[in-house]
């Protein structure tokens, strides 16, 4: 089997784009944060602090206490989606980018002789060239492979500015220098379901039969696994959106009702327009904040597919009235939609046609504005105290769009 994969992973992404913008954080130990307060925790942790222990997840407290040197910024979302087209741009002029799987990974296919080992190096080599001339400070990891799955491994082989290569005949001796956890997919709770069938290291996860990892795994994913582990490209087919939403960590001058409330409607504002911009209909909201000194709040509500913000926010209003009714200080917020239909299927009731044609009318002229003539020139009030505390959110494998999300 040849070499049918280059995956390309930049490392300690969103420090890297800072420190290649801000000279003074260069070569110094850095974390990045979403809202600067000293309660929540490092999104991204530039390698020099990797170096003290400190991770992505760590907490703002712990970070000073295992680096005091820990410098932090507070993250640009935007500018890291501008960097992630530029870089794509790259790897583009390069060879073709087959996929993109987050804000700092991609996927090549490799074709013809770039199949070969040498001459897959050389492109690695070239790739890293042309990055490291327009960006010094920014660096990847490239895993080569003979699928996607086993390109990704190879990438965090070799960290930082890493190139592994894993061909047909490495397999299965290069793998088994790792754990099971190391492979993509396998959380906390997969590896006690691994540790419970007995699979607690590579070389008993890959000697297990299709129908073993198939019984472990209680899906088809097992017997996806089984393939993976040995070079087999799995086609998977684009799933249906589930659901889609924001969350923000509150800055601490929000962190009462009143102000998570506003960030709740700027956030559920922003969320309307992707809603559209995927000609979907919500018929379920669901809300949840978190506190610093309360259980978790979730609730949720249905309601007719509808892809109006006014007639979202009266159910997020309507749900907002059983808030808890304690001193409570809330730390994070997040809105989501989910059990979507197609715009096209959505019924009309005889009755409700002049509602929902003026709704519809209202909310194209406002989408239309405010990508126009930047964000937040037309909205609802009850976002007014949070127009500039939610940026945009960066997740995994979701690389936002800056006209829709602004």
């Amino acid at each position: 089997m040849s070499l049918n994969a280059l995956y390309v992973d930049f490392n300690s992404y969103f420090a890297s784009v800072e420190q290649q913008l801000r000279p003074e954080l260069r070569g110094k130990p850095i974390g990045v944060l979403a809202v600067m307060a000293e309660s929540t925790c490092c999104i991204a942790a530039s390698y020099e602090a990797k170096a003290f222990g400190v991770k992505t997840g760590t907490g703002v407290r712990d970070a000073r206490k295992l680096c005091p040197d820990m410098i932090f910024v507070e993250a640009r979302p935007p500018l890291y989606v501008q960097y992630h087209h530029k870089l794509i741009e790259i790897v583009e002029s390069c060879t073709h980018v087959e996929k993109v799987l987050s804000i700092d990974e991609m996927v090549c296919k490799l074709t013809g002789s770039q199949q070969q080992k040498d001459n897959a190096l050389k492109l690695a080599a070239k790739i890293k060239r042309e990055i490291n001339k327009q960006f010094e400070f920014i660096h990847c990891s490239i895993g080569i492979a003979p699928n996607t799955f086993l390109a990704k491994l190879a990438s965090n082989m070799q960290k930082p500015n890493g190139c592994v290569v894993i061909e047909q005949q490495d397999i299965p001796e290069k793998l088994y220098g790792l754990k099971p956890r190391d492979l993509t997919g396998i959380g906390r709770r997969m590896e006690e379901r691994l540790n419970h069938y007995g699979l607690t290291t590579m070389q008993a996860l890959y000697a297990a039969n299709k129908q073993q990892l198939r019984a472990a795994w209680g899906s088809v994913e097992g017997e996806r696994m089984y393939d993976k582990l040995r070079g087999v490209e799995i086609m998977r087919t684009e799933t249906d959106r589930k659901s889609l939403g924001h969350s923000h960590v509150l800055p601490p001058e929000l962190r009462t009702q009143h102000g998570a409330l506003s960030v709740l409607h700027r956030l559920l504002q922003k969320a309307c327009v992707r809603l559209r911009s995927y000609h979907l209909r919500t018929s379920k909201i669901h809300v949840r904040l978190k506190f610093t000194n309360h259980p978790t709040w979730v609730i949720e509500a249905n309601c007719s597919p509808t892809d109006s913000t006014l007639n979202i926010t009266h159910v997020f209003e309507t749900l907002w009235k059983s808030y808890p009714d304690k001193k409570v200080i809330p730390q994070a917020v997040g809105i989501s939609f989910s059990s979507f239909i197609l715009d096209q299927q959505y019924i009309v009731d005889l009755f409700e046609t002049e509602i929902v044609e003026t709704n519809k009318k209202l909310n194209s002229a406002v989408d239309k504005l405010n990508t126009k003539y930047g964000k937040n020139t037309i909205y609802l009030g009850g976002a007014h105290n949070a127009l500039y505390a939610s940026q945009v959110k960066i997740a995994f494998n979701y690389v936002p769009d800056l006209v829709v999300e602004n």
